[in-house]
């Protein structure tokens, strides 16, 4: 989602680089309270209100008619029926919110799945290569990277090769004997990244991979053995957020 970084990267970049948790907390608060505001604006609150009322009426009367199965069941049918009201009218607001949520998604992907490559740090670049091509294949890197393997090295389906290199961007080419495709990096100190794997079709090479670690927004920390990514974190904040949300603005 390269077009909304120029609206988003200088109002986040700078909260991503000091914690990548509080850049999440941030975004979760905000779509949060988005959807919340457009459930307010977008739903008729009264029926929406009318509506969870009598959901409440009728698990109360399910639970009174427990000893009476077939009675229940009517009720059962009637609940389910009201339930379909209420998700209609939900349905609106999941209708307008939904294009925006998955391009800011989709940026929150391309920003918080990896750890940037640091300076000097090593890192691998793999690549995998079509059914049946042999031989050797050569990595080729610009000035400002060192290689910690064999810059030539036997085809096997896939190679990787180790390699540190400067801050900035770099090219890196892998060649066979008859082809050649490069793949762009950024080693940088900021929470920053190219692409994971670059896609090449009919060609010897058929991607060329960064090998990235995954990103841990809480570092060491972890939730009762669970260390989340990125999207663990959001879900878990936007739950939290939207409860507190709707008791606040009185969405039902």
């Amino acid at each position: 989602m390269v077009f909304l970084d120029p609206v988003l990267n200088p109002v986040l970049q700078p909260l991503l680089n000091a914690s990548p948790f509080w850049g999440i907390f941030v975004m979760a608060f905000v779509i949060t309270l988005l959807i919340t505001i457009a459930y307010k604006f977008f739903t008729n609150q009264t029926e929406m209100k009318r509506l969870k009322d009598q959901q409440k009426e009728y698990q109360k009367k399910m639970k009174e008619l427990k000893s009476n199965p077939p009675e229940m069941m009517k009720v059962q049918k009637e609940a389910m029926k009201l339930n379909m009201q209420y998700m209609k009218q939900s349905f609106k607001v999941t209708f307008i919110t939904f294009i925006p949520i998955i391009l800011i998604f989709g940026w929150m992907s391309a920003h918080l799945a990896y750890e940037p490559v640091y300076p000097g740090e090593r890192f691998g670049v793999t690549g995998i290569f079509a059914e049946g091509v042999t031989g050797d294949a050569e990595l080729l890197v610009d000035k400002g990277t060192e290689l910690l393997s064999d810059a030539n090295q036997p085809i096997n389906s896939e190679v990787t090769w180790n390699l540190k290199s400067d801050e900035g961007p770099h090219i890196f080419t892998i060649k066979t004997s008859n082809d050649e495709q490069s793949k762009k990096v950024l080693i940088t100190k900021e929470l920053k990244y190219e692409e994971a794997v670059a896609f090449f079709e009919h060609t010897d090479i058929e991607q060329i991979k960064i090998n990235y670690k995954k990103l841990k927004p809480l570092g060491k920390q972890s939730l009762f053995g669970w260390q989340p990514g990125w999207l663990g974190i959001y879900i878990i904040l936007s739950i939290v957020f939207s409860i507190g949300l709707r008791k606040i603005l009185k969405i039902y």
